[in-house]
């Protein structure tokens, strides 16, 4: 445990002196900030990085300062002992956040905190010494708690004897300790003659004002706390929302204001932004910095930010009408590259990478899959290419839809064709009503449904538009796209396309060949034409097609690809789509390595291009910090991908303009993470189970005979529901019939030497 607390602190000031260099020498070049002081925003890590490391642990704080703005503000709740010691707490009851319950078992009491009754283990009922068995935990249920158990209470000198630029330190409750006679202010001012406090905050006035005379206030910031609007400030008996009214009042005892992000974006009751308020502007009229809490990347935002953390930041940092004084977060990797990388961009910055970013059923994250309005946001958001998975109608007219069957993306189960269920094993299991059992248009008739894949984490996409706009057909999508300058081509994807064949007589391929032609797409000179399936047939069918480039899309995770195998893919497409698994595996979504297919399928010519990129916290590994940019830069950066494939096409554009990849040497907040790097620091009994390794694509998982003839091939009446072939030798189907960043590695290794 103690060589765990110190090994950190030998490596600390040559990293951070490097981050200095290359992150003070870019800001030199950054525009003028909207805040008060005209300085970049700050970045406080509320209990260090306490999204992935228990909350105000020593692994927690000195994460924060590997993986921020070198000026970053470790933030301590400072809680007193039975023996008047200060330490680093997130509450006042220890249950939450540490292992007290186990250790001091039947401990708990019963004690007013502003006048409400509150049961629990209380930091006033012990001495230092007596918290000296007790360790941290993840007091967030929904994070990791594989670093749990590891990590002592710190006190407020052991997180300044880490030395950070600035320390900042939050009084919650004076009041409670008074009554069981404990001085916060003697402790306060006592740390401050051995300590450099730099900012001081409460959401108790009479501490505040009782402690301002005694603070060279050039030194030390008070700033004080805005809690909810309808709550009462004890020792003015006002509420916060009337203070918040009264700044000339606060300017006289404190220099800031600490306020939750409610104050500045208010949500309406489906938790929709509206207009900002005015109070960012009336502080800094008044004198007083704004500095703004509650930001967490795991936790559910505003819809109107898709889920996407940076998005959120740049509302508050970057916003026309102003800019905050400093953000307060559990994850300080991502306001660090949101102030430093992605501030002041705009849509037409250069790019700083080579990267085709593709849609995932256009903008489907935003919009049901496939509609105009989807398709529109897409192009919207910057997307290189749109995408159209080609499925047919009954009287053979190919349009957009990201399934065949029609129950996954539409109310049609709701609908006057409810009766024309089937159940047909070559394309799915179960009942499915599929496109080629409705006309187009009745298909038109149907309502669209946003696809919400993590529902059961409770993240809802766009409820106020979960069900808008109108389906295309292919004509129509391919109209769309040849009309925009900004893309650079169309993918095309198209399945089942031998069952379509041969069992509904529907020519699937023809008809899409039929419909680029008459859309001018076989024009040289026209935009580039991508071709997806996981059929080598469909694909053969336009591999002469000069302007079209074939995409074998590997539906299966693999940990690796015979030369074979690759041989044969490099004779019918020019580049491959694979999932993420296929090049970052993860067990319990953790990291475990990476794997050589990308650098494999490279080494034969083919480009490649991942699926499936979402915002949603939760599907991302937890090496990723629950951002979805810090996932991009890693698969880019780390794993030198030709492509993503994204549901949520502007967060990969923001991420190709952002301005520190053009920085000779990367900051620490935007390198890849490590693959396995969290796993030496998790220990051995909380490991997680081992995982039965991916197969690897052989030969005869890619090739396959041609497609059939239609004139050989009438319709089958009831559409041929036969058995399911079977699967490949090797068990794939047969296709057709929280990081260490990369400066890290070195900590672990000295960790694993001592």
């Amino acid at each position: 445990m103690c060589n765990l607390r110190s090994f950190f602190t030998p490596l600390l000031a040559v990293l951070l002196l490097q981050s200095l260099v290359v992150v003070v020498s870019a800001q030199g070049s950054a525009s003028t900030w909207k805040t008060l002081t005209g300085n970049h925003p700050l970045v406080i890590a509320r209990g260090g990085f306490s999204g992935l490391f228990p909350d105000s642990s020593s692994a927690a704080f000195q994460f924060a300062m590997f993986t921020s703005l070198p000026d970053v503000v470790l933030w301590c709740d400072v809680q007193l002992t039975k023996d008047g010691e200060g330490i680093c707490a997130p509450d006042l009851r220890l249950e939450n956040s540490t292992s007290i319950a186990q250790v001091k078992q039947n401990k708990d009491k019963l004690y007013l905190v502003n006048g409400i009754p509150n049961r629990g283990w209380f930091t006033v009922d012990f001495t230092l010494n007596e918290l000296s068995p007790v360790f941290l935990i993840q007091g967030i249920y929904s994070r990791s708690e594989k670093f749990d158990n590891m990590y002592p209470i710190q006190t407020v000198e052991d997180v300044a004897n880490l030395k950070p630029r600035g320390l900042w330190l939050n009084i919650q409750h004076d009041a409670f300790f008074k009554q069981h006679n404990l001085s916060m202010r003697n402790r306060v001012l006592s740390l401050s003659r051995r300590v450099v406090i730099n900012h001081l905050s409460s959401p108790e006035v009479g501490f505040l004002r009782g402690v301002v005379k005694r603070f060279n206030l050039n030194i030390t910031k008070l700033v004080f706390r805005f809690l909810e609007l309808n709550v009462i400030e004890p020792s003015t008996n006002e509420t916060y929302g009337s203070l918040s009214n009264n700044f000339t009042f606060i300017k006289t005892f404190a220099s800031g204001i600490l306020i939750p992000k409610s104050y500045i974006w208010p949500l309406d009751a489906s938790t929709y932004l509206q207009p900002h308020t005015s109070i960012v502007s009336d502080a800094h009229k008044a004198g007083l910095e704004v500095f703004v809490s509650d930001f967490y990347n795991d936790v559910p935002l505003s819809y109107n930010y898709s889920y996407d953390p940076v998005t959120e930041y740049l509302n508050f940092v970057d916003n026309v009408d102003f800019s905050v004084d400093g953000v307060l977060s559990d994850f300080p990797v991502t306001p660090s590259a949101t102030i430093e990388c992605f501030s002041g961009l705009g849509k037409n910055v250069t790019p700083q990478v080579n990267l085709l970013v593709i849609s995932k059923n256009g903008a489907s994250g935003d919009y049901p899959g496939c509609t105009d309005l989807a398709y529109q946001k897409a192009i919207l958001d910057g997307a290189d290419v749109i995408d159209c998975p080609v499925q047919i109608s009954k009287d053979g007219i190919p349009f957009c839809l990201g399934s065949i069957n029609l129950y996954d993306s539409t109310t049609v189960a709701q609908s006057s064709y409810s009766n024309r269920s089937r159940i047909i094993p070559q394309i799915k299991a179960g009942n499915g009503i599929f496109t080629f059992s409705l006309a187009w248009s009745e298909i038109q008739n149907l309502t669209p449904v946003i696809s919400n894949p993590y529902s059961k984490f409770e993240l809802i996409r766009n409820p106020n538009f979960r069900n808008s706009g109108k389906f295309l057909t292919l004509s129509d999508f391919l109209a769309l796209a040849k009309n925009t300058s900004s893309l650079s081509g169309v993918l095309i994807s198209i399945e089942n396309a031998a069952y379509l064949i041969e069992k509904e007589g529907l020519p699937v391929t023809d008809k899409v060949l039929d419909v680029l032609s008459k859309a001018g797409y076989d024009d040289p000179t026209s935009k580039k034409v991508m071709i997806e399936s996981t059929n080598s047939s469909v694909l053969m069918k336009f591999r002469d097609k000069n302007n079209y480039e074939p995409v074998y899309r590997i539906e299966e995770d693999i940990q690796d690809a015979q030369d074979a195998a690759l041989k044969d893919i490099k004779d019918f497409a020019n580049s491959v789509v694979i999932s993420k698994a296929s090049v970052f595996p993860e067990s319990s979504s953790f990291l475990i390595g990476v794997t050589n297919v990308v650098p494999k399928l490279q080494s034969h010519g083919l480009s490649v291009y991942v699926e499936t990129f979402s915002n949603e916290f939760v599907s991302q590994a937890w090496d990723f910090f629950s951002d979805s940019t810090v996932e991009i830069n890693s698969y880019v950066m780390g794993a030198n991908i030709s492509g993503v494939i994204t549901e949520f096409p502007l967060t990969s554009a923001r991420y190709k303009r952002n301005r520190c990849l053009g920085y000779n040497v990367l900051p620490h907040y935007m390198s890849p993470a490590q693959p396995g790097g969290l796993m030496p620091l998790i220990p051995p009994f909380a490991l997680p189970p081992a995982e039965p390794p991916n197969p690897v694509l052989t030969a005869p998982d890619v090739v396959e005979g041609p497609l059939p003839s239609h004139t050989a091939s009438p319709p089958v009446p009831g559409g041929g529901a036969t058995a399911v072939p079977p699967g490949a030798p090797n068990g794939l189907p047969k296709i057709g019939a929280c990081i260490f960043l990369s400066n890290l590695a070195m900590l672990i290794t000295i960790l694993l030497l001592l």
